[in-house]
């Protein structure tokens, strides 16, 4: 396979109108986020045709961002073309890029998922490499930057965002040079010896360096690509900064949060509490009550997680009575037959164990493959005695944050690999290495033996932290740094 070089990338002319800037129904933004996504979510519900607010805190320090710059949002709806989007949400307009059944096939589930995601998880699973593929996200990217060039104001700034779209920097550039392109990826990037692997691994560096900042989760991911970037393109400079046919690129970690104060309303919320209180009612009130909320992901080591709680309960660590575990699996890429074969075998491994510990009324895992509103989420937080977030790895992890936040009379326990970003922030949590079953044992034991003091402090530490910047301080530093950058 060859590799084309970055001024092939996205050369062909954007579709602007002869004076858009004369036309009046031509409105450009001053602000663009662009994204794999729209803020906005088909209802699934039978005989619902609505679209519904995509959950996260992302989606509301972006909206909230783009309101008070009044800015434009370009993605993909998530759906077929019968089903069209509204042109606004919260007061900010949207703009959908169309993607085919086929095209979703290749650049989503093939080269988006099955092969710069695995790639980028320290190859969990071999990547696989596709022509037809790269081709497709290739076509599929350049889609997006034309949007972009012909729906962004002159000198405007562009927000382009994750693994989807990281060509779309460099075809923007050579399409729409006057603009200020950020880039911002929400998984790791690995080191050299995997993604030398890729055979366009000089196109996607290429596509990258269009930007003027490119932001990362930690300095980790940040140093690999600079020293790649430096390895195998003309790029000089340092970790920090680079030097790009004639530019200056910045290079930062910018660490993502939560949304603390939507957190700590919702955990102090009387119906929320409530609601906690019936639900370890339901399971008995259990002595402990472990938890795990994951997307349904080969990453996550929730399987792991499950043959240690198995393992406890064949030497009476634990008791499906006394030590009652739940775990949500959120549905994730179900038409992906691979994700299918993950969901076939969790369940007969959750089956297995519950066949084997559970009692009648009493369950050892507790299994939920749905979405929950947040509301039930935090429920479930706030219910929850111990936390298991332990994935092989992970960008960040909000779900981490998200459980620590609640905690305000600093009670419970977390779990947290020490593969996934938050790791790096939350220093007491009780640190794992998701591949070593005991090591998971240990920790649920320490957890389930730490006294009140303990507890405290470790939960008062890791709270301080997040509270020190929530997810919209995180966007604000972020597009702080790139006013900065320069063309």
């Amino acid at each position: 396979m060859t590799e084309h070089s970055s001024s092939q990338i996205g050369s062909a002319e954007p579709n602007i109108p002869d004076d858009p800037f004369d036309d009046p129904s031509y409105e450009p933004a001053d602000f663009v986020v662009v994204a794999n996504r729209l803020p906005l979510r088909h209802s699934s519900a039978p005989g619902d045709d609505g679209w519904l607010p995509s959950p996260g805190g992302l989606v509301s320090a972006l909206t909230s961002v783009l309101q008070n710059r009044q800015g434009l949002w370009i993605g993909w709806p998530g759906t077929s073309a019968d089903q069209e989007p509204p042109s606004t949400y919260e007061g900010i307009r949207l703009k959908t890029v169309a993607i085919s059944a086929e095209e979703y096939e290749e650049f989503y589930l093939g080269f988006s998922n099955a092969t710069i995601w695995p790639l980028y998880h320290d190859a969990i699973r071999s990547p696989t490499f596709h022509r037809t593929w790269w081709h497709t996200y290739r076509e599929v990217n350049l889609r997006f930057a034309r949007t972009v060039a012909e729906n962004v104001a002159p000198g405007g700034t562009v927000w382009v965002h994750d693994y989807q779209l990281q060509l779309v920097p460099q075809m923007l550039r050579q399409l729409r040079p006057d603009v200020h392109i950020g880039f911002f990826l929400h998984i790791p990037f690995p080191p050299s010896e995997l993604f030398m692997q890729l055979p366009w691994r000089r196109e996607i560096l290429a596509g990258l360096l269009g930007a003027d900042l490119l932001g990362f989760q930690l300095h980790s991911s940040a140093s690999n690509f600079s020293r790649l970037a430096r390895r195998l393109t003309s790029a000089t400079g340092t970790d920090s900064g680079l030097d790009f046919e004639g530019r200056a690129i910045r290079i930062g970690s910018f660490p993502i949060s939560v949304d603390c104060d939507q957190i700590v309303e919702l955990a102090a919320d009387p119906k929320v509490r409530a609601r906690a209180r019936e639900i370890r009612e339901g399971l008995g009130n259990p002595e402990f009550l472990l938890l795990g909320v994951d997307r349904l992901d080969y990453t996550k080591g929730i399987q792991q997680r499950i043959k240690a709680i198995a393992e406890m309960l064949d030497d009476g660590l634990l008791s499906a009575e006394r030590q009652v575990m739940i775990q949500i699996a959120v549905p994730s890429r179900e038409s992906d037959a691979h994700y299918e074969q993950e969901r076939h075998d969790l369940e007969r491994a959750v089956s297995e164990v519950n066949g084997e510990h559970g009692l009648v009324g009493h369950p050892a895992i507790h299994y939920l493959h749905k979405n929950l509103p947040f509301d039930e989420l935090i429920a479930l937080y706030l219910a929850a005695d111990i936390m298991l977030v332990t994935p092989f790895k992970d960008g960040m992890n909000l779900v981490a944050k998200e459980y620590v936040m609640c905690r305000g009379d600093l009670t419970g326990k977390l779990i947290l690999s020490e593969f996934a970003g938050a790791a790096t922030e939350l220093r007491g949590a009780y640190m794992v290495n998701p591949h070593d079953t005991d090591g998971i044992k240990e920790s649920i034991l320490l957890a389930m033996n730490a006294g009140p003091k303990e507890t405290r402090d470790r939960m008062s530490r890791m709270r301080r932290m997040i509270f020190r910047r929530n997810v919209y301080d995180w966007a604000k530093a972020f597009l702080a740094a790139l006013a900065l950058t320069t063309q």
